[in-house]
């Protein structure tokens, strides 16, 4: 009590100096305070690390010029990405089960950056990210494309937007044909719905009310947002009770996010590696090591994989020595989209003419490695805004601006409310480019082949952001208050891949997702940016929120080419269920024994919206799986 009354008065304190911005003294007096502050809250903020492994002589053994020596696990999963964390904490429930966790970066769950929901694009080009760009893209500027991937247990869903969206219901039907398996329905066992008084529409009986992530609506709801869910309502989007439902998987509304019921994102780290399951002797997570093979026993006619190499890399760039374990039952490859595939092609299981390429002995050629990339391929639209709470503040550049955040860093922790509590993408409109409401046939003349799983899937997805940006994570201009509406492309048709560089494992795979290679993709993504200006030009946006009569330049109130294509960071596919594909309906990886694959890179298609729940739900389905074959 004592220490809250003590941040109200600091609020206060601000609250007043914010008034006299003119008077330079006070101004002194107010960084002082927010320094101060700013250093108590942070100290809070940050959690005891988590016991985990960096000493690998503890699990493995160093290879010396005697031989190979192992430690020997039951399951070692590579990767403490989305997936990796669920499957280490569900097999371990098991006691006779011996796991062994392998992750290339550290805890997420004292990175302040991850922990507070607006503060994500942070992380953006540290060490906390893999740092990746694609190669020139033909068909989109021919630039190179940034692509974060978080470097941290608990992969993306640390360092992601947080949406709780998991697609379409014939997604998933789509991907039963593909693979003639009708499992796919794991979404309610993880989830724990937190229930919100703002938002009556959502039946709770059709969500779970028992998992390990906490899901729900953010605590802050920006004027803007809830003009555009208005506004796309007025132009004939219907609105959704809950996209995660067959109630509304088109439709309009904030969208559910993980953030949980103190403001805090929740990530497959927190919620699945507590610390009761990390106490657990039959489990062990390392950290800072990257796996850079999968070993096998190539005695008989089908590889069988053994155990893995791995090793770790200095902030200097210095390899440290290599490690052996051994794996007496399977290994498990969650490295994601990229570095799924990456890992089993420098392993030998890969297209053999790139493997012999890079001259890496040849275990199973594999062509279905590294192709399929599929990736959600954005254009933002940016435009000046009129409600004059556009988030700029929270990049402060100056007194006022810093006075300003220190204010809402002091409502967060007080209150758990605020911008700062906000995802910065917080409302949505999911719609079809056929929809003759909003595309009358008289107006487009021209047919677009359907690329959608079903009747009721939407392909285009609209997401309102509280801020324009210029770049992923640097704001357009400080001094301007703008907004921006990213297009989203949800099911492309133009297909990338993905190659090894070289057979040095610290070498980043090349990475072409071929956006806008197809007149398909093109097509949808003009109607996707028509919709987004008419929703923007529509009541209460066009009084309310837009500024209809900006003339900036550096904004698209004049839009005219999609010559700003960047990627909403969801490649998935390239290790593929399916035949033709590389896993089996239960991630077996094709001609092989003990090597399975989970994460986004098994996906056959794209889903209609985001792919975090579905990739949480394809290990909770996997460990059902080897829980009752190893029973």
């Amino acid at each position: 009590m004592i220490l809250n009354d003590a941040f109200a008065r600091l609020l206060n304190l601000l609250n007043i100096l914010q008034a006299y911005t003119r008077a330079k003294s006070r101004l002194f007096l107010g960084a002082i305070v927010g320094a101060v502050t700013l250093k108590i809250i942070l100290k809070q903020l940050n959690v005891k690390q988590p016991k985990l492994i960096t000493n690998y002589a503890q699990v493995a053994r160093q290879l010396n010029d005697n031989g190979l020596q192992f430690d020997e696990w039951d399951f070692i999963i590579v990767g403490g990405g989305t997936a990796g964390c669920v499957l280490a904490s569900r097999l371990s429930e098991d006691p006779n089960m011996r796991i062994l966790l392998i992750e290339a970066g550290g805890s997420s769950k004292n990175v302040v950056e991850s922990k507070i929901p607006s503060a994500f694009l942070g992380l953006f080009r540290t060490r906390r990210d893999y740092n990746l760009c694609t190669e020139p893209q033909q068909h989109a500027g021919n630039k190179k494309k940034y692509w974060p991937r978080a470097k941290l247990l608990g992969g993306c869903s640390a360092m992601n937007a947080m949406m709780a969206q998991y697609g379409a219901p014939s997604d998933f039907d789509e991907w039963a044909e593909i693979t003639g398996d009708k499992s796919w329905s794991y979404f309610r066992k993880f989830e724990k719905y937190n229930p919100d008084p703002r938002f009556p529409h959502v039946d709770p009986l059709l969500r779970g009310a028992n998992g390990p992530v906490e899901i729900g609506y953010s605590a802050h709801i920006w004027p803007g947002c809830a003009g555009f869910v208005q506004a796309s309502m007025n132009v004939g989007i219907p609105f959704s009770p809950d996209f995660c439902t067959t109630k509304g998987t088109q439709g309009t509304n904030k969208i559910m996010t993980y953030i949980d019921s103190k403001s805090t994102r929740v990530t497959t780290e927190s919620a699945y590696l507590t610390d009761d399951v990390l106490a657990r002797s039959n489990l062990t997570v390392i950290t800072y090591a990257r796996v850079t093979k999968i070993l096998f026993d190539t005695s008989s006619n089908i590889p069988c994989a053994i155990g893995v190499e791995f090793s770790s890399k200095s902030d200097g760039g210095i390899v440290g020595p290599k490690f052996h374990a051994r794996a007496t039952k399977e290994v498990i490859v969650s490295g994601g989209a990229i570095y799924s595939p990456h890992i089993l092609m420098l392993s030998g299981i890969g297209p053999a003419v790139q493997l012999s390429r890079h001259n890496i002995p040849v275990v199973l050629d594999t062509p279905g490695v590294g192709a399929n990339l599929l990736d959600h391929p954005t254009v933002p639209l940016r435009l000046e805004e009129r409600t004059g709470k556009a988030f700029n503040h929270l990049r402060p550049y100056n007194m006022r601006t810093t006075c300003l955040f220190m204010r809402e860093l002091l409502r967060y922790k007080l209150w758990g409310t605020g911008p700062i509590a906000s995802n910065l993408g917080e409302a949505v409109a999911f719609f079809r480019s056929d929809d003759p409401v909003l595309f009358p046939p008289a107006e487009y003349k021209h047919d677009i082949e359907d690329a959608n799983s079903g009747t009721d899937a939407p392909d285009i997805e609209l997401i309102m952001c509280t801020a324009a940006v210029r770049t992923h994570n640097g704001l357009l201009e400080r001094q301007l208050e703008a907004y921006q509406i990213l297009i989203v492309l949800l099911r492309p048709t133009s297909k990338g891949s993905l190659f090894l560089k070289s057979a040095d494992p610290w070498d980043d795979p090349l990475m072409d997702p071929s956006y806008l290679e197809t007149k398909h993709d093109v097509d949808v993504l003009v109607r996707g940016v028509r919709a987004a200006f008419k929703i923007a030009h529509t009541e209460p946006m066009s009084t309310s929120v837009t500024d209809v009569h900006s003339t900036r330049p550096e904004l698209d109130h004049h839009f005219s080419r999609l010559n700003r294509v960047e990627t909403l960071y969801h490649p998935v596919g390239t290790c593929a269920m399916g035949p033709g594909g590389v896993v089996d309906s239960n991630l077996r990886v094709h001609g092989t024994q003990g090597l399975r694959v989970c994460d986004a890179s098994i996906f056959p298609k794209l889903l209609s919206g985001h792919p975090t729940g579905a990739i949480i739900a394809t290990a909770e389905k996997l460990a059902d799986v080897i829980k009752v074959q190893y029973a």
